[in-house]
């Protein structure tokens, strides 16, 4: 291989153009600008210890970059605006480029040093970068592109959004009742997956009840199928309009997560949600919906004053008052659970850690747990059974 003219090519990425921005591509051209054996011997050892720092695979490293960028040929395929043939022709010429350097050798870059000793390298493997590429983009509605590739839970600031690193682990599997409410929302979900029309959803219910357990559990279950989470805090919702608009050329299918959803009187916020709600221009997109949980039905924080009020037509201010969650088009409840199904809950917890209890000791010693801690929930029910097998451990 000829360096000087593999630099060169290097230097022609317009489809994959972010490569420049890439630790990979600064080691590399920190090495392609040395001009002494000292720099060059540095640069290289400073390269192999970035290849070391994701695994030791450079060939790993490329194709973790092609298969995740965010490029123009993605957006142009997504609009279905037909595969260009300038901007194809450069994307396939580019991924050639890409693929001598999936399979370049240490040996390459150091066999023309005079070095007299043994000098480090890295791994490489044999792929077909064309091939996994044109296999992600038959999938991107699945797989998606950039950050969505990589995460599927976020978050939002005043900067975007931000992927959660290490998302709620919360697995359907391990969920024990409220079985009628789960599957309520999963069948919306799934609609909403098939690109049919669905709710949006108002999980209603006591504190510790499984709401937001629920949501997580659901997004965990079918992110391989695209789908992703956007948790956005109350404080936030001003930014809906804004989020939903930029998500709107995506290829994924987006739930808008937000916990404890709730308003005092007068809040400017409850207009723009019901707005958005009643199906304003972003509301009507295909591939976001809105998911809330609140402890209160109605969404409306009331005091007594709220309620006896001087408005001449108070009955059309209570009314105001209620009518956001009749704007989710599928309100699930979720109850305190009664004293049985509480220990059903137990128990499947309890199965869960291996537990060594009898089922007589585990209801007696699970419901003194719950009277002294805050009721019967499935929070209180993981509570217990995560006391009592550090108790185990200890005797």
């Amino acid at each position: 291989m000829n360096l000087k003219n593999f630099e060169n090519k290097l230097h022609t990425l317009a489809v994959f153009h972010s490569f420049y921005q890439s630790p990979l591509w600064v080691k590399l051209s920190a090495y392609f600008q040395s001009e002494t054996e000292e720099e060059l011997l540095q640069s290289y050892t400073d390269l192999c210890a970035y290849i070391y720092s994701q695994g030791g695979d450079l060939s790993k490293i490329v194709e973790r970059f092609v298969l995740d960028d965010e490029n123009y040929y993605q957006l142009l395929l997504h609009k279905e605006s037909g595969k260009e043939g300038l901007i194809e022709r450069s994307m396939i010429r580019e991924l050639e480029i890409l693929q001598q350097l999936h399979d370049l050798k240490g040996e390459m870059l150091f066999k023309d040093l005079s070095y007299p000793y043994e000098l480090p390298s890295w791994s490489n493997h044999v792929a077909d970068l064309k091939q996994m590429y044109q296999q992600r983009l038959e999938n991107l509605n699945r797989e998606g592109y950039g950050i969505f590739a990589r995460y599927h839970m976020f978050q939002v600031d005043e900067n975007g959004l931000v992927p959660i690193q290490y998302p709620d682990p919360q697995s359907l599997a391990s969920m024990t009742g409220y079985e009628i409410q789960r599957n309520a929302l999963i069948q919306n979900t799934l609609a909403f997956l098939k690109g049919m029309k669905a709710n949006n959803a108002l999980l209603y219910g006591d504190a510790g009840t499984g709401k937001s357990s629920t949501i997580k559990a659901i997004v965990n279950a079918y992110k391989d199928e695209g789908l992703r989470l956007i948790e956005v805090r109350k404080s936030q919702i001003q930014w809906l309009p804004s989020l939903i608009e930029s998500l709107a050329e995506n290829p994924l299918k987006f739930i808008i997560f937000i916990d404890d959803l709730s308003f005092q009187t007068g809040d400017p916020d409850f207009i723009l949600m019901k707005t958005i709600l009643e199906g304003g221009s972003v509301a009507s997109l295909s591939n976001t919906i809105i998911y809330a949980t609140s402890n209160r039905r109605h969404l409306m924080k009331e005091s007594f004053d709220d309620r006896a009020g001087s408005d001449i037509h108070h009955n059309d201010t209570i009314q105001e008052c209620a009518s956001l969650a009749s704007r989710f088009g599928l309100t699930i409840t979720f109850s305190k659970p009664a004293k049985d199904l509480y220990f059903e809950i137990v128990k499947g917890y309890a199965k869960e850690y291996d537990l060594q209890l009898s089922d007589s000791e585990l209801m007696i010693k699970a419901e003194a747990f719950a009277l002294r801690n805050n009721g019967r929930s499935p929070r209180t029910a993981r509570q217990f059974v995560e006391h009592q097998k550090i108790v185990e451990s200890m005797e």
